[in-house]
């Protein structure tokens, strides 16, 4: 008689949970390249800086739907929406259609919502999160959607845009904003006394000052306060967590114009706002924070002032390449709840689409 042995099939290999996220700190270094963090990094001899506590580490391709070189709007559009558009374009895909933001989306199934910049709130980068123009430089119509948003909370520059709409149709901005539910704050001390609700801080008429000239430490304390007044609504209006967007917007003019104190000063306040949402990920199970640039600015290089490497110290210096965008891959810094879900080299849209899956708010088509 044969006997037949048989092998034990393995049972199918169960997929792991995927962890439970409630809140997403989205936080975006304008025009932040490898480079920039590179410079910190040696600017502080080496000491810990936030960037070091990220949990996992991954790359993201800029190219927009019509340049090999991305601008703001298109790259901020692709790390909001999920879709690649044309230079200069906010929340629309090449063909016209209007697109949703992770937080349009977040804030339609009950999560609370905030964008924090230190540039104006109507710019291109915050402006991708709630806008849908051709053209980035229509302020009119970005100032007229952002009232249409519904976001709990926005911290930046922007008055005289909102003045200069609602006067030209007759109305008073500060009665608009009241007649919706905000709280408007014109100055930070303003701002500090919020604790909850609706809240609305235009800091300056159109950008938000330069490292040197605004209060220190501003982005890291309206990061510190953003997360408090979005925690409370959470708590007090039953939401299911927060989407908060953070912008180091300035970066990117400061390299722009290659200037190495410029960038190092707001990188360093950037740095700062990092170390608070990661904080407060520490300190509230469900929190991912991202870390990321919507392209880099300036072609940033840090080469050695010799070329004798037997030398005890060569010397380095910064050099740029140009005034302009370049095309690298742009790093993303992972911390807290699902950090090990986003790895490898992607499209600046997967990454969009990912955190949309881990909120539970969308899914790539």
């Amino acid at each position: 008689m044969a006997l037949v042995c048989m092998a034990a099939q393995p049972s199918e290999a169960k997929k792991p949970k995927q962890p439970k996220i409630n809140n997403i700190i989205y936080m975006i270094g304008d025009g932040m390249g490898l480079t920039h963090v590179s410079m910190l990094e040696l600017e502080n001899k080496y000491a810990p800086t936030s960037f070091d506590r990220a949990e996992n580490i991954a790359l993201t391709r800029t190219y927009s739907a019509n340049n090999r070189v991305t601008d703001s709007a298109a790259s901020g559009t692709a790390l909001a929406t999920g879709y690649k558009t044309n230079n200069s374009w906010l929340g629309m895909t090449p063909d016209g259609k209007p697109v949703e933001s992770i937080i349009a989306k977040a804030e339609k199934q009950n999560y609370a919502t905030g964008l924090v910049a230190t540039y104006a709130i109507q710019h291109a980068t915050p402006a991708s999160f709630y806008a849908h123009v051709k053209n980035r430089g229509d302020y009119t119509n970005i100032t007229k959607q952002f009232m249409e948003s519904n976001i709990d909370l926005a911290l930046g520059g922007g008055i005289q845009h909102f003045k200069h709409v609602y006067e030209a149709m007759g109305k008073d901005y500060l009665k608009e904003f009241s007649s919706r539910g905000y709280k408007v704050c014109n100055s930070w001390e303003e701002v500090s006394q919020q604790s909850a609700g609706q809240v609305i801080g235009l800091l300056s008429g159109d950008n938000m000052p330069a490292i040197e000239k605004r209060q220190p430490n501003f982005l890291a304390d309206a990061t510190a306060k953003a997360l408090e007044i979005l925690t409370n609504n959470v708590k007090n209006e039953k939401r299911k967590g927060f989407v908060l967007m953070v912008e180091g917007s300035q970066i990117d003019g400061r390299s722009h114009g290659r200037d190495v104190a410029g960038i190092l000063g707001e990188m360093r306040d950037f740095d700062k706002a990092i170390k608070v949402a990661m904080d407060y990920a520490d300190n509230h199970p469900g929190t991912l924070v991202v870390v990321v640039a919507d392209h880099e600015t300036g072609g940033l290089s840090i080469p050695s002032s010799k070329t004798d490497f037997t030398l005890p110290e060569s010397g380095i210096g910064y050099n740029f390449g140009t005034s302009s965008h370049t095309a690298a891959l742009i790093p993303v810094y992972l911390y807290g709840a699902g950090a090990e879900q986003i790895n490898g080299i992607m499209e600046n849209i997967d990454l969009s689409w990912k955190l949309q899956e881990l909120l539970g708010v969308g899914k790539k088509e």
